[in-house]
């Protein structure tokens, strides 16, 4: 299917589960959001606040998954998957190892932690409370995400997918029940999402136990050499920045939110969460895309891969214009179901939703074009793409523009940061898609039916 089916079936077959993926994880976010909204303005912005603790968390686990999705899917595409499930197996266990050690120095010191996180002084014992079990889930955390990005290297979205629904469901059913009827406030939240990481981890590690999937996961499989850390850190390592930068960009807000008001922190809280949730459906095609991409460059079909990236970006425009316009007509609604009596947060919030409702396809384009990248291993192209939007757009315009306009600069900064990515994602792209071209020429049995003795195509850093 990776390689013979039109790339307008393969694309929605491989990314529908993943775009599911994402909207179950963003949905964790709305759903500790939404309850603990119920308890006030200052709960509300402690889940913003540990909103970036878990951007980073998740930028670990992203690290060690798709670098190593990555490798794999170009492996599988090679036909070594002995090799793939020795580098899946090493990156899973040591991404699960190193993300534990460090949860564990910041459970020490999670009280100065979240106050460099952003937390206000009446917000800092909810954020405690939350960051308490989040931390205590992370060995959960790393070991979902990394089973999942395995699953998805191999095309295998459809399990990854249950494994995420399945953590969503316990999470929506224990949220009301820690919160209101154990009387657990914000650290049933957290607890919720905390066992929720525990039962998708478990239902992912499935069908590896019961040998369902094509690759293999084994403490006998561990393979720690360095030619696979190598590989694994190519794309991990831009991922990671790309992801933690995230974090970073979150951290930023949070204290400029903050130094206005508990309400603007819980807005701008908001807003996220709810643009996450809508950006998720195409962030999910992108990250579909990408296994493509990498099985496809293993088996030398270059010209595949541009039609299977356009067939994506047209999916993903479509998506834009129908939820982007439907979400800027219903943004004060969506915005007034968080808070119960704060019209501030519904002002401000609602703002912030509809002004990047209008830059929602640069933003998800730019992710797209990041898949190519990922797909084909090329680390220089993913580490400037993730910088791009995080520290090189977002930060500057967040400092200047809160500088010049206070919180209506605030509320802006995203979106002009969106736009201005474009300036670097599109000659980026141009470079790409040249590279494949040229690859097409050098290859005159690329793109046969069968071509012979498919390889991985690794490519040095580019300079």
């Amino acid at each position: 299917m990776m390689l013979e089916e039109s790339v307008f079936k393969v694309v929605p077959i491989i990314a529908l589960p993943m775009v599911v993926s994402m909207l179950i994880d963003a949905f964790y976010n709305l759903a500790d959001t939404y309850f603990v909204s119920q308890l006030g303005t200052a709960a509300t912005a402690a889940v913003g606040v540990n909103n970036s603790l878990m951007h980073f968390i998740r930028a670990l686990g992203m690290g060690f998954g798709i670098g190593a999705a990555s490798y794999c899917s170009r492996l599988l595409g090679a036909k070594r998957g002995d090799e793939a499930s020795r580098v899946a197996s090493t990156a899973v266990i040591t991404s699960i190892a190193f993300a534990s050690a460090v949860a564990a120095i910041a459970f020490v010191f999670r009280g100065p932690l979240v106050t460099l996180l952003g937390a206000t002084a009446t917000s800092k014992p909810y954020s405690i409370d939350y960051a308490t079990y989040i931390l205590l889930a992370v060995p959960f955390t790393a070991g979902e995400i990394g089973l999942s990005q395995t699953l998805r290297s191999e095309g295998s979205t459809t399990y990854s997918m249950i494994g995420m629904l399945s953590g969503c469901c316990i999470n929506l059913a224990l949220d009301p029940l820690f919160i209101f009827v154990f009387k657990w406030g914000v650290a049933g939240a957290a607890a919720a999402t905390a066992l929720s990481k525990v039962i998708s981890f478990t239902v992912l590690l499935t069908p590896f136990l019961r040998g369902k999937s094509l690759l293999h996961i084994s403490p006998k499989l561990f393979t720690p050499r360095k030619d696979i850390y190598f590989e694994i850190a190519r794309m991990g390592i831009p991922t990671f920045l790309r992801a933690c930068l995230m974090s970073i960009a979150s951290v930023v807000t949070n204290n400029y939110a903050g130094s206005y008001n508990d309400s603007v922190l819980a807005a701008v809280s908001i807003s996220n969460r709810i643009m996450m949730f809508v950006g998720s459906v195409v962030i999910g095609f992108g990250q579909g895309f990408q296994p493509i991409a990498g099985y496809c460059y293993g088996a030398r079909r270059y010209k595949r891969i541009r039609k299977a990236f356009w067939a994506t970006t047209l999916f993903g425009l479509v998506i834009c214009l129908v939820l982007g316009t439907a979400l800027y007509i219903l943004a004060p609604q969506v915005v007034g179901k968080f808070t119960t009596d704060d019209s501030e947060i519904v002002r401000i919030g609602a703002y912030m939703v509809r002004v990047q409702c209008l830059t929602l396809a640069p933003h998800v384009w730019g992710m797209i074009i990041n898949g190519v990248f990922q797909g084909l291993g090329r680390p220089v192209g993913a580490t400037i793409l993730g910088l791009s939007r995080q520290v090189i757009c977002l930060i500057p315009c967040m400092i200047i523009l809160n500088a010049l306009f206070g919180v209506d600069g605030l509320m802006n900064a995203q979106a002009i940061a969106d736009c201005l990515t474009m300036f670097i994602a599109v000659p980026l792209l141009i470079y790409i898609l040249n590279f494949l071209k040229k690859k097409e020429k050098e290859d005159p049995q690329c793109d046969e039916e069968e071509p012979a003795e498919p390889e991985v195509a690794f490519e040095p850093f580019e300079s």
